[in-house]
């Protein structure tokens, strides 16, 4: 009895395992090669922002007076959306404007002082040179009052020397004094000789100058001097005059940008996103810079996406980019690179690179800051290429690529030369031609029937 149970058991055991036996069969899938258009694209993710985004104050102090927009208002650039109270700042410009004025007048009157001391100048010197001509300088200065100082110790000495004779001498004390009293008069003739090198003729009057007219020459010379200290106090003054000139203009633009900054102007067309502000409030020391208005432009967005490192090299600022927005499946806005960091970032051990996309955005639909979003940048494409799909693309040991052409109903391998690939096909350069037919071979495991046809 436990014999045939035994049996029995072995019997269904091996029905079970043969109504559960499985065979691999190679199963073939037959595709026409044909042309069309393929684009090769790197994809990315990253989310929306815009670029034209800007909060304006007024960074001074002071009470509002106009305030011409509210949140949701479209404006356009150089539109005025407030303004504070300007007339405590426009009595800074009139003064300003008024010192300006007031040192050109100064400057104007320094200058005609450095043209008058120059005519001076010029007087005293055409004077001296009529006296000195053709004489140096020197000459008068030095040569004439030494010459002078010379024939008086030579009179002197000779004075001296003839007093000297009229007492009763000895041989030798007579012979002595007759040796000085020549020598005083050799003394004289030399200090004549020098006095008369100092004597110049006067260009004018051909006459010789006297000596006497020695201090007519200092005193043309002291005019000189004279003339020349006038010409650099005025010039003093013109400088002056300048830097006060450049004071007022400094202070001029300084209330000017004070005046200025009353009013908020549009920076770029855009709406107004919010509105911090009434007419009537006040900004004082401490919140003088806080935020009145913040705008941006809807119709300009920005996809900034992370870019593996291995794909940066293949992007360039201007390429084309297919927008892809996770809330707006059927949106597809077409933007360009923009541009691209020259700094990586590293998450999860992966380098990667941010690239910012520009595209613009129509009224509806709108997307908004912060939306998941990918890219898909066109590196390149071709039209009217011969396609196959990337599954059907072998690569052998060499490196060389093959497809399984069907040749008399046999499949075959083919070498061809690949060009750019897609997600899903490969463009082929050579080795196929259009209608050819192409075979993707898959093995597939299938049940086979049992002893008892299970």
């Amino acid at each position: 009895m436990i014999g045939s149970i035994l049996v029995l058991v072995l019997m269904i055991a091996i029905s079970l395992v043969a109504c559960t036996g499985q065979q691999t069969v190679i199963e073939q899938e037959k595709i026409k090669v044909t042309r069309g258009n393929i684009v090769q694209s790197v994809n990315a993710d990253g989310e929306l922002s815009l670029p034209q985004q800007r909060k304006l104050g007024f960074g001074i102090t002071g009470t509002i007076d106009q305030v011409n927009v509210e949140e949701g208002d479209k404006v356009t650039k150089g539109q005025v959306l407030a303004q504070l109270e300007i007339a405590p700042l426009e009595r800074p410009v009139k003064t300003a404007e008024l010192a300006i004025k007031s040192a050109e007048v100064d400057l104007k009157q320094a200058e005609d002082g450095v043209k008058a001391a120059t005519i001076d100048l010029e007087q005293a010197t055409d004077n001296y040179r009529k006296i000195t001509y053709p004489y140096t300088y020197s000459t008068f200065v030095f040569d004439v009052p030494q010459a002078l100082d010379f024939i008086s110790n030579a009179e002197r000495q000779i004075g001296d020397a003839q007093k000297g004779l009229q007492a009763g001498l000895t041989t030798d004390q007579y012979n002595e004094i007759a040796r000085q009293l020549k020598q005083a008069r050799d003394n004289l003739t030399d200090a004549r000789q020098q006095l008369a090198r100092g004597q110049g003729a006067d260009v004018f009057s051909n006459q010789v100058l006297p000596v006497k007219d020695f201090w007519t020459l200092r005193t043309a010379q002291l005019n000189m001097e004279k003339a020349q200290s006038a010409i650099d106090n005025a010039t003093n003054t013109v400088s002056k005059a300048r830097l006060a000139i450049d004071k007022a203009r400094y202070d001029l633009e300084t209330a000017q940008d004070m005046r200025d900054k009353t009013v908020i102007k549009a920076p770029f067309d855009g709406v107004i996103a919010k509105a911090y502000v009434k007419a009537g409030d006040s900004l004082s020391s401490v919140d003088f810079n806080k935020t009145i208005f913040e705008i941006i432009d809807p119709k300009h967005m920005e996809l900034t996406i992370k870019v593996d490192e291995i794909d940066i090299p293949s992007i360039k600022p201007g390429q084309e980019a297919i927008i892809n927005i996770d809330a707006l499946p059927t949106f597809k806005p077409r933007g360009k690179v923009s541009s691209i960091s020259p700094l990586p970032r590293v998450e999860g051990g992966v380098v990667l690179y941010d690239v910012k996309i520009s595209f613009d955005v129509p009224e509806d639909p709108a997307p908004r800051t912060g939306m998941s979003s990918s890219a898909d940048i066109v590196i390149s494409q071709r039209n009217n290429a011969l396609l196959v799909p990337n599954r059907a693309i072998i690569q052998d040991k060499t490196g060389k690529f093959m497809v399984k052409l069907l040749v008399n109903g046999q499949a075959q391998q083919k070498t061809v030369e690949t060009g750019i690939s897609s997600n899903f096909d490969t463009e082929i350069v050579s080795g196929l031609n259009e209608g050819d037919t192409i075979v993707i071979e898959r093995q597939v495991k299938t049940s086979s029937p049992g002893l008892f046809g299970g």
